[in-house]
């Protein structure tokens, strides 16, 4: 187990880790980078980015208060009855089924339509895809932005489905379900900024460049007023919600930023961190 750090601003602030985070470096231009899709391996930066060791606090101790419109991610006890979740047909088939199941109850959803599952460990070769190995995304980033959050969900909901749910008053959230594969989680857990925590120019709007199509995500350039979380010895049997967008921009968290870091003083035959995670968009009517 990492060793653990009291807060000594606050006395009753939950216990905390030392870790370091990657983030950008704000330049002039529109920052870019080709993707891991394109590259075939590493992405590929035409951006400098700066390691920050940041104090990332245990989200455990205020679990119960956490919520996806406030901090922008929730910690929820979820059990899957998937005995394998590197068995491509099982998730695609029974997972999905009880993913669409959580976040209908959790948010009273008319629809959860899943587009795209990715499986990610700190292996030495990483976690096995249909496109390819991944590992842990170690730069602080936001998956969508004002511009490519709409039109992604155009791209899954249809676009004429959603003009007919925008202008009918419907609600639509993007919203990932990440959940450790094997646990509890010893390396490279996830850290997630409180998203009322990073002023707006913190987030960094960069090209993502891909084979056939160019998108959006915010990269995170480093503030000293972001507020990280993570969760401790993450189980199997724990989800994180996370909030991507929200197409009600009206003061609640809009995006969340994460990344994986490395906990200090981990054991030196630390399991490697394997996990899964789902996107998601979420209709509330």
């Amino acid at each position: 187990m990492s060793q653990v750090n009291a807060q000594s601003s606050e006395p009753n602030a939950p216990p905390s880790v030392n870790g370091t985070l990657s983030f950008i470096v704000p330049q002039e231009t529109k920052p870019v980078f080709h993707s891991t899709a394109l590259t075939g391996g590493e992405a590929k930066l035409f951006f400098e980015i700066e390691d920050v060791e940041v104090e990332v606090a245990d989200m455990r101790a205020i679990k119960d208060e956490l919520s996806i419109d406030r901090e922008g991610f929730e910690l929820q006890q979820d059990v899957t009855e998937v005995e394998d979740l590197y068995d491509d047909a099982a998730v695609e088939t029974d997972y999905h089924a009880e993913i669409r199941a959580l976040l209908t109850e959790r948010f009273g959803a008319s629809q959860v339509a899943i587009f795209d599952v990715t499986r990610r460990s700190d292996g030495t070769a990483g976690a096995e895809n249909p496109d390819g190995l991944r590992k842990p995304a170690t730069r602080v980033h936001v998956d969508y932005t004002v511009k490519s959050g709409p039109q992604r969900a155009k791209d899954v909901l249809g676009e004429d489905e959603y003009e007919r749910l925008i202008e009918s008053g419907a609600r639509i959230l993007q919203v990932n379900v990440w959940r450790p594969i094997t646990g509890p989680v010893e390396s490279s857990p996830l850290a997630l900024a409180d998203a009322s925590s990073l002023a707006e120019e913190e987030l960094v709007a960069t090209d993502q460049v891909f084979a056939d199509r160019v998108g959006e995500i915010y990269q995170v350039a480093y503030g000293p007023g972001q507020r990280w979380y993570y969760a401790s010895e993450m189980a199997r049997d724990e989800v994180i919600l996370i909030k991507g967008w929200d197409s009600i921009d009206d003061g609640r968290a809009h995006f969340t930023p994460h990344g994986a870091f490395e906990l200090p003083e981990s054991k030196p035959n630390a399991a490697p961190r394997e996990s899964i995670e789902v996107r998601t968009f979420v209709v509330i009517e």
